[in-house]
């Protein structure tokens, strides 16, 4: 049976590890061709050759999104030539997180997660988005983060820097939707790869959800693979929350 994505093409950025990482084995195991986006090469290869040993297409395209916009349209050009001429989805996920407070944020560090975190996507999403367009139609998910949206006292900069991301999602909904290019947004919850016998601060977070827990990888993989196929077909310029209940629900213990 053909999956989802049969014959389509899809760029994912930060893909190397995490919720990128997963994203791309759903499209890969969904009949996509995959470029698997990031900075080291030895995680990009190690990631193309499980996705080529399932029978799926992937390749590696190296890339360090500074946020200058030749940067970015360098990945889109050697990406598009990668996959045969085409992006048919592209998913901005790569990202940094300093978890600093603001009064101990120097400016260097906040000019370095706004150009990645904010100017990279929008650059790559000005070298695809219209070339989607001319070509008929195509899909960009952008990951944005419930902290865009629930305060919390640390990391006041990354939140910020989402919650751009999440305004550029439905500005882009509206300036590429009517051109065939859906553009839609995922806001997952803490979400980690599992590590035996570890607790990680950031289930703390995550008390008090509904989940009652840190999110899986692939569940955000699969909320992707929803908002790339035909089944979202009229989805546009939405923030799927994919966070245990975090944003929306509160669990009172008693």
């Amino acid at each position: 049976m053909a999956g989802r994505l049969q014959g389509r093409t899809a760029l994912v950025t930060g893909a190397t590890s995490n919720i990128g990482r997963a994203i791309v084995e759903a499209f890969a195991a969904e009949g996509a061709h995959v470029v698997v986006s990031g900075r080291s090469e030895e995680r990009g290869t190690e990631v193309v050759n499980g996705i080529r040993s399932r029978g799926g297409r992937a390749d590696f395209v190296q890339a360090r999104l500074d946020g200058s916009a030749e940067a970015s349209r360098a990945l889109a050009a050697q990406a598009t030539s990668t996959l045969g001429g085409r992006i048919d989805i592209l998913v901005n996920n790569a990202g940094v997180y300093p978890g600093d407070s603001t009064a101990t944020t120097d400016e260097k560090t906040f000019d370095e997660v706004y150009a990645v975190n904010v100017k990279a996507p929008f650059f790559l999403t000005a070298a695809i988005a219209p070339a989607m367009a001319e070509a008929g139609g195509g899909v960009i998910i952008n990951l944005g983060s419930w902290i865009a949206r629930l305060g919390i006292p640390i990391g006041a900069l990354y939140s910020s820097t989402k919650g751009a991301v999440e305004t550029l999602t439905r500005a882009w909904a509206a300036e590429f939707g009517p051109q065939g290019v859906r553009v839609n947004a995922i806001s997952p919850g803490v979400v980690l790869e599992p590590a035996p016998d570890e607790v990680h601060p950031g289930e703390a977070m995550m008390n008090g959800t509904p989940a009652g827990r840190m999110g899986r990888p692939e569940e955000i993989a699969h909320a992707a693979v929803y908002l790339a196929g035909d089944e979202a077909a009229f989805v546009h310029g939405i923030v799927l929350d994919v966070d245990g209940g975090r944003t929306t629900a509160a669990v009172v213990a008693r």
